[in-house]
């Protein structure tokens, strides 16, 4: 018996070591975040469940079920009733979303066989094998914890990992490293506190349980040696709780501080007056932890009142978290019954968004409409269950400190989870559910109702175990294919540059994988639409799916809108143009639409509700050569369209420059009146009676009216600008440059230098400094390329009688303008090009005139042609 005994205590060491591998090694694997944790938190998982079952058979004992198990292996369950493929009726009626996606997306791509209702089968996979992972390691917690010294070693794991991922963070800190180990570096995350975790919120409500089962471990230990090392652990914990910034994780994590104060107190009223005298030492306990993160708020208050800005007004906390609640229970209401398919959120939830947003939603950042919109109904209930399990454990008879910090500490985390998803990583969820197989472990003299669910066989557990872990081994092949990987490759595909046929066929293969990922569908019609008129119906019917799946995805309208200006649709294209902007897309009016518009039909079509966007399009077509009296008659409809509106000014003032530049100077001292009346003190307004006045030929009022605006107004840019320039067109060369380096303090951009710098240019050119005045213009020209830019540089050049450079020049405008806008300047390159042939034959009449022309010839000979003739001697 002594040596069956020892056998079976190996064993369950062997168990304990591989949930304690797990507990650590899931945060060091980017707070469970890898891809590739997955296989290694199954095998660790499965293999502590077969040696705690081979130890309790060992030991002669039944492996405990908890009512806590019920959810996990109930919630697994449901993840493989998802993936049965269902014929159409039933689809129908079990999931009618995915039913209509079927119908609308697949059916007509070939796709017609039987489908599952998750909308992201591989997805639903993973979370399969991570269920029965979770489970087994719950189980095998369960039973390695009979063990004090067992379960006092998991829990220590648990608080040391916290402790040394606080020690990492502290760490990269003091060596001012952003980068994890000086290997790492985060894509998009900016943690405070740089550790293994990218997400703060995970690392705080990590943090948050270990610090609150550190502080029951030290209340719990007598020694002094073994008490002192896990309130150290525990403070440091806590310090990286604060730290890390997170509001909601310090929130919960003070609130899960007062929980286990309240149950510390209810313990002590209940064990009456013969109870150990521990209040002082937990009251002592609790306010040092209170003290160390005093000295962490002092240490990060710079960073906590940052935070605590970004929420101080109701507009801000209106676009919090919170304020995506009804979108997302949207969601989950078209999913009643059996949900969208576990981890099948990221990918489809799209189809049900209502608001742009640019980033990708991954999570609901709320534990219950995760769960309603996933697992539907059904999931509900499995989520009542487990709170109900919970407050059964707490309620449970002789709970320990210890077991009561371990409580405080999970529903800490658990409520957290209600503004996060901590739990849906490795991370937290394993350090918990062991946390919690230590509370749950059954209690030797107590009966089976009061330990938990039921009791099985130490054999069936063993073949139970077995049976689990290779069902989720099994779940992992079809979970390999994930949809990240599929669109990177589908991208590749795409931007190598293969036949719109290769693209089709792969993508289908994608497709039938992911059903539901829109830019799958995108990508294969970017391909297609790339072939001009010929792709633009095969385009249209994938970004229409794509559209389905994703209303809002900019680029698919994008494309959509590219394929049906392909087929001369030009009234539905600039629509999809202007819905791409108002899904997100600030570029792509002014930079694609715009530029392809031929009437002011199609403007008005192009034109959202926004008279500020109608601004920035007469702007562009103001500055566009040639589109002179479309964007006059651009300047009617809108200043009709958004009568009344706050920019009413704004277009009135457009609407006169545009005249000046016409030459109708009544006109537009009309239109000039029309703003005053609107907006009599705006300094636009004065610029713009400034620009009237001069250019009905009242110069020098215009100019008094400019510096006395100045005075007024010293270093506005505007201002400084327009005086510069009319002190030029007066002769003041003097007086302009002066104006000019005193607004130098005052550039702000890329575009202001450039302009700058051709005034200055402007200048020295009217000082006969025509090679300053070049340097100054080539600068210009490449801080902010433009056609008028470049052909500045060409008139300089010119000037200087340098006329291959002055085409060069030219010809480098001529890329910045439409294709119909480009004949004066080829007209011009072509004289600058004759000119520079006169100037070389001229040259070579003259060398041949020259008596030292052999001389000459040799000097200006092609070198390579020198070298060439040694070689032949």
């Amino acid at each position: 018996m002594p040596r069956a005994s020892r056998s079976a205590s190996r064993f369950t060491l062997f168990a304990e070591a591989a949930l304690a591998a797990l507990v650590v090694g899931c945060p060091l694997a980017l707070g469970g975040a890898a891809g590739w944790l997955l296989g290694p938190l199954v095998l660790l998982s499965g293999a502590a469940a077969v040696l705690a079952a081979i130890g309790a058979k060992r030991q002669g004992q039944s492996l405990r079920v908890p009512l806590l198990a019920v959810p996990l292996a109930a919630g697994a369950a449901l993840c493989a009733v998802q993936l049965v493929p269902l014929p159409e009726g039933l689809l129908r009626l079990l999931s009618p979303e995915a039913a209509a996606l079927r119908e609308f997306a697949l059916v007509p791509l070939g796709l017609e066989g039987a489908r599952p209702v998750s909308l992201d089968p591989s997805a639903t996979w993973r979370e399969l094998a991570k269920h029965l992972a979770y489970l087994l390691a719950f189980l095998a917690a369960v039973q390695v914890c009979r063990s004090r010294s067992s379960r006092e070693r998991l829990l220590a794991a648990v608080v040391l990992t916290g402790a040394g991922l606080t020690v990492v963070g502290l760490g990269h800190a003091l060596l001012g490293v952003k980068s994890l180990f000086g290997l790492l570096s985060w894509t998009h995350a900016r943690p405070p506190l740089v550790t293994p975790f990218g997400n703060p919120n995970h690392l705080a409500g990590f943090l948050a349980l270990a610090s609150t089962v550190g502080v029951g471990l030290a209340l719990t230990r007598r020694q002094q040696s073994r008490t002192w090392p896990y309130a150290l652990a525990a403070g440091l914990s806590g310090l990286g709780v604060v730290l890390s910034l997170s509001r909601g994780g310090i929130a919960f994590f003070a609130f899960g501080q007062v929980l286990l104060a309240v149950l510390l107190l209810r313990r002590r009223h209940a064990a009456g007056e013969g109870a150990p005298p521990v209040w002082a030492r937990s009251t002592a306990a609790l306010l040092g932890l209170l003290g160390v993160l005093m000295v962490g708020a002092y240490a990060a208050a710079e960073g906590l009142w940052a935070e605590a800005r970004t929420a101080d007004s109701v507009e801000k906390l209106r676009q919090s978290k919170v304020a995506q609640w009804p979108m997302l229970s949207g969601a989950a209401r078209a999913f009643p019954m059996l949900g969208m398919g576990r981890g099948a959120f990221e990918v489809a939830f799209p189809r049900y968004q209502t608001e742009p947003n640019p980033n990708t939603f991954t999570h609901p950042e709320n534990a219950v409409l995760q769960v309603a919109t996933e697992l539907g109904a059904l999931g509900l209930v499995l989520l009542a269950v487990a709170v109900w399990a919970f407050l059964r454990l707490l309620r449970r008879e002789g709970l320990e400190m210890v077991d009561l910090a371990v409580l405080a500490g999970v529903a800490a985390l658990g409520l957290h989870d209600l503004f996060d998803f901590s739990l849906e990583l490795p991370a937290c969820a394993v350090a918990a559910l062991v946390a919690l197989g230590a509370v749950a472990r059954p209690r030797e003299r107590a009966s089976t109702v009061e330990q938990g669910w039921c009791a099985k066989p130490a054999g069936a557990a063993l073949g139970m175990g077995l049976s689990l872990t290779v069902v989720a081994l099994v779940a992992l092949v079809p979970g390999r294919h994930r949809v990240a990987d599929a669109e990177a490759e589908l991208a590749r595909l795409v931007t190598s540059g293969a036949s719109a046929r290769d693209v089709h066929a792969r993508g289908l293969a994608l497709v039938d994988r992911h059903p539901s990922d829109y830019l799958l569908y995108r990508l294969m019609a970017s391909a297609h639409a790339a072939r001009g008129r010929e792709g633009a119906g095969e385009a249209l019917a994938l970004v229409n799916r794509a559209l389905y799946l994703a209303p809002l995805d900019a680029s698919s309208h994008r494309v959509a809108a590219r394929a049906l200006l392909a087929l001369g649709r030009s009234a539905q294209g600039f629509l999809e143009y202007r819905l791409a902007h108002e899904a997100g897309d600030s570029t792509v009016l002014l930079g694609e639409a715009l530029p392809q518009v031929e009437s002011l039909a199609s403007l008005t079509v192009l034109t959202p509700e926004a008279p500020a966007t109608a601004v920035r399009l007469l702007d562009s077509l103001a500055n566009t050569p040639g589109r002179l009296e479309l964007a006059l008659a651009y300047s009617r409809w809108a200043r009709e369209r958004f009568e009344g509106g706050p920019e009413a000014a704004a277009l009135w003032a457009r609407e006169a420059r545009l005249q000046l530049r016409k030459g109708a100077l009544e006109v537009a001292d009309a239109a000039c009146a029309r703003v005053e009346r609107l907006a009599p003190d705006a300094l636009e307004t004065h610029l713009l009676r400034a620009e009237v006045l001069r250019a009905q030929g009242r110069r020098q009022d215009a100019l008094q009216a400019l510096e006395r605006l100045l005075a007024r107004f010293p270093g506005n840019v505007a201002l400084s600008f327009q005086l510069a320039a009319q002190q030029l067109d007066a002769g003041l060369t003097r007086r302009a440059k002066d104006t000019l380096q005193a607004l130098a303090p005052f550039i702000t951009d890329y575009a202001q230098r450039a302009r700058l710098l051709s005034m200055e240019a402007a200048c020295l050119e009217r000082e006969g400094l025509l090679s300053h005045a070049l340097e100054r213009r080539q600068t210009a020209a490449r801080l902010a390329p433009g056609a008028e830019a470049f052909f500045a540089v060409a008139r300089t050049q010119e000037a200087l009688r340098r006329y291959d450079a002055a085409a060069r020049s030219v010809h480098e405008g001529m890329r910045h303008l439409p294709a119909g806008a480009r004949t004066e300047a080829r007209a011009w390159a072509a004289r600058l090009e004759g000119a520079e042939r006169e100037r070389v034959d001229a040259r070579r009449k003259a060398l041949v005139d020259d008596p030292r022309a052999a001389e000459l010839e040799y000097l200006l000979r092609n070198p390579d042609e020198d070298g060439e003739a040694r070689d032949a001697q």
